[in-house]
């Protein structure tokens, strides 16, 4: 079973994931990366391993960082809105 700290910062690294990644202005792009972040963290739900855990939160740390670079592009070249969004 994972430390309270360690837990404790898995969900808060998700929780980051997910804000980041609904800031997408297009909705394709929001949508499926909202989805990966969700699939990711529910595929290693189990995950006991202390290496396995701070590997995966470094992996998820480098996520958020591409994401947040991701969405401030998308911001300086934004397009035109679908009907959808």
């Amino acid at each position: 079973m994972m430390a309270a700290s360690s837990r404790a910062q898995v969900i808060s690294l998700y929780r980051c994931l997910l804000r980041e990644s609904s800031k997408f202005a297009s909705y394709n792009y929001r949508t499926y990366a909202l989805r990966r972040v969700r699939d990711a963290f529910r595929a290693h739900r189990t995950e006991d391993d202390p290496r396995t855990v701070q590997q995966l939160m470094e992996e998820g740390r480098q996520a958020l960082g591409l994401i947040q670079r991701q969405v401030a592009i998308g911001q300086m070249y934004a397009a035109q809105r679908t009907v959808v969004e």
